[in-house]
């Protein structure tokens, strides 16, 4: 059983290796702590993949409260829409010296070795415990680098859509270096996930898609954005297979 990681510390030139059983993804409902909000039954489909992730009841039931407040409307046409309306490719907003892609690489790649000399920051190789395949994949700064990708979880184009074309290029930028929208994760799948939501694409991993499903969510209500009919189903029906445990 995979249970949330530490937080998150800026690694020594290699970083131990950690166990696959602290992978999880990382929890962004501490956004939302202290939401009231009831909890349902879950319906408990393909358990055993599941439980790789699984979330509390504190988690599940501020994911359903966050569910609730999201507003549902049609998707608004992508005219406008362009990376750079989200600023510049992997800033440095937290300011800490080392860019966004590179922070997410440290957090959530194992095994971590990073070029000396820069301040611990650019990530030279490291091992990703792919949660949208179930795979590991080796990476390695350079040609085959892409072969690992920093999704957003919310697609900023998705994101566009759905209100954040009304934001200030501050608010956009902020969004689209916000850790909590953030993962390392396979290319290919990545790539096949392009712009879409919940309702046209779930990770291949049917045990990551609880986690993702409420990581989406609890995203998409903390900046104020809305999903779709068909999107609030798909993410409804994916919530309901959660596994919970105390």
């Amino acid at each position: 059983m995979r249970h949330a990681p530490p937080v998150p510390r800026r690694p020594r030139s290699v970083v131990p290796a950690r166990s696959s059983a602290r992978r999880a993804w990382p929890w962004v409902l501490v956004l939302l702590v202290g939401l009231a909000g009831g909890l349902g039954a879950p319906v408990v489909l393909d358990a055993r993949a599941a439980a790789q992730y699984p979330v509390t009841a504190d988690d599940l039931a501020a994911g359903r409260t966050a569910l609730e407040q999201l507003a549902v409307k049609g998707r608004a046409p992508r005219t406008g829409y362009s990376r750079e309306a989200f600023g510049q490719r992997w800033e440095d907003v937290d300011r800490n010296g080392c860019d966004t892609r590179n922070d997410i690489l440290r957090r959530d790649l194992v095994d971590v070795e990073v070029k000396p000399g820069t301040h611990d920051c650019v990530v030279l190789r490291g091992t990703l415990l792919d949660p949208y395949t179930g795979t590991t994949i080796p990476f390695e700064r350079g040609e085959r680098s892409s072969e690992v990708q920093i999704d957003h979880v919310v697609a900023l184009a998705d994101a566009w859509q759905k209100g954040a074309q009304g934001w200030t290029e501050e608010k956009r930028t902020a969004f689209a270096n916000d850790p909590a929208n953030l993962l390392a994760v396979d290319g290919t799948a990545n790539q096949r996930k392009g712009a879409g939501d919940a309702a046209t694409w779930l990770p291949p991993s049917s045990g990551y898609r609880c986690a993702y499903a409420l990581r989406q969510t609890v995203v998409k209500a903390a900046y104020g954005l809305w999903v779709t009919a068909a999107e609030h189903t798909a993410l409804t029906r994916a919530i309901d297979r959660c596994v919970v445990v105390d």
